[in-house]
């Protein structure tokens, strides 16, 4: 494997084929993001939801929904006819439900595959133990 090294003599290994969060990231379009969901932490009732509270688990279906109101508000900022909310606001509304669902996608094939290791896990335990009484069985 190639090895970089910097002029002050440190070494360290090529970044090649290593994701480049730095690169495929903007801080600005985070950092505005960040504000949007802080914005709407803010319930109805006045109280403030959890971060992270989307991560309870949201149907994909209301993804789906909730991510088509606000793309028709992006499409119409974009053909200039304007939008029920900023054009900002939609757009951080895209990520979210975007995220959101892809989120609920990764989780989903995690548990998939979960329970297939376990599956297997079961079947080489079973085939074990049959083994196992086959071999006891010619020792009686």
């Amino acid at each position: 494997m190639p090895i970089r090294q910097f002029p002050t003599g440190a070494t360290r290994d090529t970044d090649t084929g290593k994701l480049d969060y730095e690169g495929f990231l903007s801080p600005a379009v985070l950092r505005r993001y960040a504000e949007f969901m802080h914005k709407n932490r803010r319930m109805k009732d006045g109280s403030l939801r959890g971060s992270d509270n989307w991560q309870a688990g949201i149907p994909r279906d209301a993804y789906m929904k909730s991510g088509w109101r606000h793309m028709m508000d992006w499409w119409g900022h974009h053909r200039g006819v304007g939008g029920n909310e900023p054009l900002e606001d939609a757009l951080c509304a895209v990520i979210f439900n975007a995220m959101g669902y892809l989120f609920e996608v990764l989780k989903a094939n995690e548990a998939q595959n979960n329970q297939q290791a376990k599956d297997i896990d079961a079947a080489i335990a079973r085939k074990v133990n049959e083994m196992a009484g086959q071999t006891n069985v010619g020792l009686r």
